[in-house]
């Protein structure tokens, strides 16, 4: 019998975000327990706004709480030219402000780890900002997950001359992910953008999604048009990679992973972006320069991109 998990998602809910809510509900082994918001891909009311479209289509009525609108330090980037103003492609669905709890996203994070130790993973798809403010309120907090899934960082140093997409949920604030990085853990994964980066959402994919006419799959459908216009300037084609949604593939099935690397890691900036990195290099070895201890975080170096996009149009066209 497999085992179902029981996840608290913190996202800035954006397209890719909207799909992992989608693709989460329709998972047997998956239950979402709660959601926060936090800014990023969109203005943090935009994002509580998509949550509660999100959780409506589906019939979901969990916790919301609405998080941090801007980082811990600096301010706030929002990618709007990436998923559209409203984080769901400025189509004009009528998004009213959900019902919220009482508490901010850092207190419901840690409220709900304390009540239900060792119970929860914590599923974390936009800036770690939350996960930083509820690290100022229990430096244990990641202990009482039973595992933390991030979709952000950059994996281990690449070769040289390879060049990797931008580490958003990082360099929109490194003072809250140099935090959760350095943080006790039970268990730390990250999903950064040298994998999910490779895993795509193609043209066959995409047209087994358009044939499926349910609500679940239209809207799916519908608000990828945002972002093909965006990922066509990169690769000349409407295709998109599955930022999200591969880390709560691999939160809920760890053979979605084929490669990974355990150690420490540290938030590196060249002055003008930020990125966490897995100190070591494409061979294994240690950055020649000194970096900072920290507990080890598994870190995903391959995936099955064609098994878990396989999976992911099953699930959305079920």
């Amino acid at each position: 019998m497999t085992e179902t998990r029981r996840i608290v998602v913190d996202t800035d809910t954006g397209i890719d975000d909207a799909h992992t809510l989608l693709y989460l509900a329709g998972r047997p082994d998956a239950e979402i327990v709660a959601v926060t918001s936090v800014f990023g891909n969109c203005v943090e009311e935009d994002a509580v706004r998509n949550i509660g479209y999100v959780n409506g289509l589906l019939g979901l009525d969990v916790p919301v709480a609405r998080g941090a609108a801007e980082p811990l330090a600096g301010v706030a980037r929002i990618a709007g030219y990436v998923h559209g103003k409203d984080g769901l492609g400025d189509l004009g669905y009528d998004r009213p402000m959900p019902e919220v709890t009482g508490e901010s996203a850092a207190e419901l994070l840690v409220r709900l780890a304390a009540e239900q130790p060792g119970e929860l993973d914590l599923l974390a798809l936009g800036p770690l900002t939350n996960l930083g403010e509820a690290l100022r309120l229990d430096p244990d907090l990641l202990t009482r997950y039973r595992s933390v899934v991030l979709m952000g960082g950059s994996g281990p140093y690449a070769p040289p001359g390879t060049v990797l997409m931008v580490d958003a949920n990082i360099a929109n604030d490194p003072v809250a992910a140099a935090a959760v990085f350095a943080a006790p853990r039970a268990e730390l994964v990250m999903v950064g953008v040298n994998v999910t980066g490779t895993t795509i959402l193609h043209e066959r994919a995409i047209a087994a999604l358009r044939a499926t006419d349910t609500p679940k799959a239209r809207f799916a459908v519908r608000i990828l048009d945002a972002y093909m216009d965006f990922y066509q300037n990169e690769w000349g084609r409407r295709i998109i990679p599955l930022h999200d949604p591969l880390a709560a593939g691999i939160l809920l099935d760890r053979g979605f992973a084929t490669a990974w690397a355990d150690g420490p890691v540290n938030i590196m900036s060249d002055g003008f972006m930020s990125r966490a990195r897995l100190m070591r290099t494409h061979d294994g070895l240690p950055p020649s320069f000194p970096y900072e201890p920290a507990p080890d975080t598994r870190v995903i170096t391959a995936v099955d991109a064609p098994r878990f996009v396989a999976d992911f149009v099953e699930v959305l066209t079920r």
